[in-house]
């Protein structure tokens, strides 16, 4: 039998998961329709599985393929402290936008530019790096607190059962999208799709997740689920599209002043 490659069994995920003929997604109507506990329930599971309630390091690679430009890669660090909730992106590649970074203290997002000196305050829509990618793509899963659902019954995802939700954001939360559909594997709790939308019903973004990795938190003394690898497709700029893959977990806890040291040792390099 033929071993298929790593990118052949990306393409036959993706092909899988876009809208195309009724053999390939079909709809099973005898869905009975989730309560809206059941969906917030769905939603906290969702949730549990990727959160690590204790601190979190890794390292991820991006792809950013544009129009008419060459495609640009970069490699990041990220960290996460839930202690006094911080978060921090810095770059490390390539050159030009090393020493760069991205930090939110409560719910505030800020950015740094080591070429200008000074920080400015973003908003939760901010493109990491000029990427596809949104500072939620890495932090926590908070869709139970942050959205309410609508159910829109299961939805057959190639060899996956997804259930399918609609989620509103909840008044006075700033949130990168205000309105997501979701497709979330019934077996593993995982997300295997989600479309991002305006307040206008306009669709902007596509994400697939086509591997996703267990590990052990330290903090949380249970499992937690990470995706290994997430392509992000812009639907406006048709073009432009975002790969993502998450290496080098750590889940060990942090200390206090790794934020500030992170931070002096990326703007030295």
């Amino acid at each position: 039998m033929k071993k298929l490659s790593s990118a052949a069994l990306v393409a036959a995920f993706v092909l899988n998961v876009l809208p195309g003929p009724a053999d390939r997604i079909s709809l099973l109507r005898a869905h009975a329709a989730l309560s809206q506990p059941e969906m917030v329930e769905l939603l906290k599971a969702v949730d549990d599985r990727q959160k690590n309630n204790g601190d979190w390091r890794a390292g991820a690679y991006l792809e950013q393929k544009e129009k008419d430009k060459v495609d640009t890669v970069y490699e990041t660090e990220y960290y996460r402290r839930s202690q006094d909730e911080k978060f921090m992106i810095l770059f490390t590649k390539p050159k030009s936008s090393a020493g760069q970074g991205y930090l939110r203290i409560d719910k505030n997002l800020w950015f740094y530019d080591p070429s200008v000196g000074k920080w400015e305050r973003r908003t939760e829509r901010e493109r990491i790096g000029g990427t596809n990618s949104r500072r939620s793509d890495f932090d926590e899963s908070r869709l139970a607190e942050e959205y309410d659902p609508s159910d829109e019954g299961e939805e057959k995802l190639g060899a996956y059962t997804a259930q399918k939700l609609l989620l509103k954001g909840k008044a006075g939360i700033d949130l990168a999208f205000p309105v997501i559909r979701i497709w979330i594997d019934k077996a593993t709790k995982n997300i295997l799709k989600r479309q991002e939308y305006a307040l206008s019903g306009k669709l902007l973004r596509t994400s697939y997740y086509p591997k996703w990795k267990k590990v052990f938190s330290v903090s949380k003394k249970a499992d937690v689920y990470y995706p290994e690898e997430i392509r992000f497709y812009d639907e406006v700029e048709k073009a432009n599209q975002t790969l993502v893959l998450i290496r080098g977990v750590d889940t060990n806890p942090l200390p206090a002043n790794l934020f500030t040291k992170a931070w002096l040792e990326s703007k030295s390099r």
